[in-house]
């Protein structure tokens, strides 16, 4: 069984679109209309300005909108391979050298875009204008055994803490790690020249093939801060003035809800002569943010990075006990794990009046209670710095205690291009025909090199290893029939004998 391509060399497809078939199609370009004498005028002749007239800036500031201050956390990029080089055919001619045999090299690796992972950065505002990232192609294989260049890689730094996905919502990478790297787009391998093709059976192979196309995709990036503690409360409970007493951030600071509207990150000195800690704020979390109230449904995701929740409650508020519950309650119905991390509860604003005298009077035992797994439960002032020379050493040695979480997700060279698809499929058109296409004969047909008979038939025989024969015939294809693939079109005979075949297609064989 197979496809039959009448050419002078005996073969088993049918090319419609080759010259050298007995029914020749006219390919020629479409030939362009010469221009009036108005239109090259308008070509040649560059516009003057007048002295008067105002003449545009070649570059433009661009204007300060409201997104130039916004934390950006997730973005879409389009990340596009480099194609791999073309093979070269040619035989080595030398005066001296007999039978100098194929020498044509292979192309060279099209470059890939590589995402790394690099401290310092916290926000992903350089790809907030939807950045696309391309790489260049290999170079064509030459005469003489001379390979072509392979191109460079294209780096890209993300920020600690990047969750690479498909445009469909799979996990490709979680980049965690200072120095992580991931190849988000695979650049195209570079086609052989016919000096790879050369057997004891075939000594000068006259078959090249193209390089093969670069891997193109929209990712879409997710940054989770990477912290080792993470302040949570209502607005307005003093976590950004926690943040600036202890730490080397400077946070706004206000007395109004919601005057953190970004996460901040605050870095700690050595804490007991130890290494220091990374604390970020988060901002203020309501009842419902879970579901997308308030902005807590945009930053809910950086809590997960942290080893420790530090939970904010404002001292003055009569509803100590219910604003505990429902910042849990909301932790655990984003993410159950966010309520399984270990946790600290700090009632801060001890310096106001009032404050000490509810804490003594029963309030430490009610959150004692509220809290019901632990004891770690601290009055604090974070404007006075009142109780934190004691709380700090302890968080620190909580803190390390705590196994960081191992949330690298890698899947490396895997190949994408593939997964959710079929290698090779046939189905039938409207016109009667067949279609064959699938992500392995694709990578077959982008790679073939259609000047050469002999790769020709190589693409009918990767097409038979694959089962597209056995596939026709199930699907009940006949003699004659038309198939598509890639847009080109052949007919099929079952016949194998090439010459029956193209008696056939005359008209002269039954």
């Amino acid at each position: 069984m197979a496809l039959a391509f009448v050419n002078p060399t005996p073969l088993r497809f049918i090319n419609k679109n080759s010259p050298a078939s007995r029914r020749p199609r006219t390919n020629a370009p479409p030939t362009q209309a010469p221009l009036s004498s108005r239109a090259r005028a308008v070509i040649s002749t560059p516009q003057k300005s007048s002295p008067t007239e105002h003449t545009r800036p070649r570059y433009q500031t661009p204007t300060t909108t409201n997104s130039d201050w916004m934390f950006f956390d997730v973005a879409r990029v389009l990340v596009k391979a480099g194609r791999g080089g073309d093979g070269c055919v040619a035989f080595r001619r030398e005066k001296g050298v007999p039978r100098g045999g194929p020498a044509g090299g292979s192309g060279g690796r099209g470059g890939s875009i590589i995402f790394s992972a690099k401290a310092g950065a916290n926000t992903l505002s350089k790809f907030r204008t939807g950045a696309a990232f391309r790489a260049e192609d290999g170079a064509n294989g030459q005469g003489k055994s001379r390979h072509g260049e392979a191109a460079r890689d294209v780096h890209v730094s993300v920020p600690l803490g990047t969750v690479v996905r498909s445009d469909d919502g799979r996990i490709l990478a979680d980049l965690s790690r200072d120095g992580q790297t991931f190849c988000a787009a695979r650049g195209g391998r570079g086609g052989r020249g016919n000096q790879s093709f050369k057997t004891q059976r075939n000594r000068a192979p006259r078959i090249a093939e193209n390089g093969e196309p670069g891997v193109q995709r929209r990712l879409r990036l997710e940054l989770k801060l990477v912290a080792d503690v993470a302040l949570v409360g209502f607005p307005n409970a003093g976590k950004s003035t926690l943040l600036d007493s202890i730490s080397n951030a400077r946070p706004k600071i206000a007395d109004y809800p919601f005057t953190t509207i970004v996460p901040n990150l605050g870095v700690v000195d050595s804490v007991n002569g130890g290494n220091g800690l990374v604390i970020a704020d988060v901002p203020g979390l309501i009842e419902g943010a879970h579901r997308g109230v308030g902005m807590g449904v945009s930053f809910l995701r950086h809590v997960e990075r942290s080893k420790v929740v530090v939970h904010i409650l404002d001292g003055t508020a009569d509803d100590v006990i219910e604003r505990y519950n429902a910042i849990r309650l909301e932790m655990e119905l984003f993410d159950v794990h966010l309520a399984r991390k270990k946790e600290v509860v700090l009632l801060n604003k001890a310096d106001i009046p009032g404050v000490q005298e509810k804490w003594n009077n029963g309030l430490k035992k009610r959150l004692v209670e509220a809290v019901g797994t632990h004891k770690r439960i601290a009055l604090i002032s974070a404007k006075s710095k009142l109780g934190l020379s004691k709380v700090l050493p302890k968080l620190k040695a909580l803190v390390d205690s705590v196994q960081k979480e191992d949330n690298i997700v890698i899947l490396g060279d895997e190949d994408e291009e593939g997964l959710g698809r079929p290698p090779a499929i046939v189905e039938c058109n409207a016109e009667g025909g067949f279609i064959v296409s699938g992500y392995k004969v694709e990578r077959a047909f982008e790679m073939t090199n259609w000047d050469y008979v002999e790769a020709i038939d190589r693409f009918q025989r990767i097409l038979s290893a694959l089962g597209v024969n056995e596939m026709l015939v199930r699907a009940g294809a006949k003699d004659g029939d038309v198939v598509s693939c890639f847009g080109r079109e052949f007919d099929y005979y079952k016949n194998e004998n090439i010459y029956s075949a193209a008696a056939a297609l005359d008209g002269y064989y039954d």
